[in-house]
């Protein structure tokens, strides 16, 4: 009994050190945005954003058509046809839900576990010394352009992702209905509320620095030993899943 006590506090003091260390890396990256102005950090910022976002755009585009298409036919389905009701749900589910959180599941299957490999191999190598040894932060050259690359483009496909399968879901229910899609474009935007676009927006935001943040750290923590990296990137992939979800939870009980 007491073992297992003394394992429950070591775990929570290490999820306590891992939230201390996260939130001052989150505030020493956002600190470091001016050194955006040098070619070397505006350059990863660009590589960031190009893998993260602009080759996630066709992976995005597929799983929000789908996602738009079975979930209109899904309420068609259960309801009958309902253009209101429809439109409500796809508000409810793409944009307060799926459109961030779906998103942000992608951003993590492709980048999460690949900053967490790289960042650690260079630690591996001793790169990370030798740029404090030149006197360079490896947080702003390394750690911040990528997180505002991954955070920038969080944002950019969540709505990208919306856009599609609300464009998806409106097409199919005209096309069900028979009635003018134009029409069903107007409803759609005086049925949203400001809230629900600001939720996403916020959604979107916090998902892309937390998974940033998180691949970051964890590729920043290894040691010097080879095994170490893969374990970053299994640790990096994992707890952002699960600080993703915790965090959809807070903010949709927080507004909704």
């Amino acid at each position: 009994m007491k073992n297992s006590l003394q394992r429950l506090q070591y775990r929570l003091g290490r999820q306590g050190l891992f939230v201390r260390d996260g939130l001052a890396l989150t505030w020493q990256a956002f600190g470091s945005l001016p050194a955006i102005s040098k070619l070397p950090v505006r350059h990863a910022f660009y590589k960031q954003l190009y893998f993260s976002g602009i080759q996630s755009i066709g992976y995005v585009g597929a799983i929000g058509f789908l996602s738009g298409l079975i979930l209109v036919i899904q309420v068609h389905n259960l309801v009958g046809h309902n253009e209101l009701l429809t439109l409500h749900v796809l508000i409810w589910i793409i944009v307060r839900e799926l459109g961030p959180l779906l998103a942000a599941i992608v951003i993590i299957s492709r980048s999460s576990s690949a900053i967490a490999s790289e960042l650690a191999a260079m630690q591996v190598n001793g790169e990370i010394d030798y740029l404090r040894r030149m006197a360079v932060s490896p947080v702003s050259y390394m750690a911040m352009p990528r997180i505002l690359g991954m955070t920038l483009a969080s944002l950019a496909l969540a709505f990208y992702f919306q856009v599609v399968s609300i464009g998806t879901g409106m097409a199919v229910t005209a096309w069900m209905l028979d009635i003018a899609l134009m029409n069903e474009v107007a409803n759609f935007f005086d049925t949203i509320s400001f809230l629900e676009i600001a939720t996403a927006l916020l959604k979107s935001i916090c998902f892309g620095v937390i998974v940033s943040v998180v691949s970051c750290y964890y590729g920043l923590a290894v040691k010097r030993a080879l095994t170490e990296i893969p374990k970053a990137a299994s640790r990096a992939v994992i707890r952002s899943l699960l600080a993703v979800f915790a965090c959809d939870g807070v903010i949709t009980m927080l507004f909704f």
